[in-house]
């Protein structure tokens, strides 16, 4: 499940020139992600095209996360949770705290934001 905030959604559908409701569907009780990204018949993701995303430069913030996923336990406190989806879990080196504080700081200036930075690799 490809979940979206709401600021990566605005940013997806004016890139694309798509309404909202074309590639999305809204979703409750996945704060701080408002809407889920609908798929093709094959359960793939619509941006998807010949193995490579459509829109990289501003992919979801799940999309950068991958293969963890930002939980939102209460408002104030925020857990990264694995996908069991993932072949990888497990099989790389361990992860540190500067890793997820890293990613933490990213997702809330996201989170804040209402423009989406570009992002590239890295």
């Amino acid at each position: 499940m490809i979940l979206l905030l709401e600021s990566e959604t605005e940013r997806i559908s004016e890139e694309k020139a798509l309404s909202i409701d074309q590639f999305t569907s809204p979703i409750d009780g996945s704060q701080p992600y408002t809407r889920v990204m609908k798929k093709t018949r094959e359960g793939r993701c619509l941006f998807l095209k010949d193995k490579l995303c459509a829109i990289y430069e501003y992919r979801p913030l799940i999309c950068r996360f991958y293969p963890f996923q930002l939980i939102d336990l209460d408002g104030d406190h925020y857990q990264f949770k694995e996908t069991n989806e993932c072949p990888g879990i497990n099989k790389g080196p361990s992860l540190g705290k500067q890793f997820f504080k890293k990613m933490f700081e990213e997702a809330t200036t996201l989170m804040k934001s209402k423009e989406i930075k570009r992002v590239g690799t890295g």
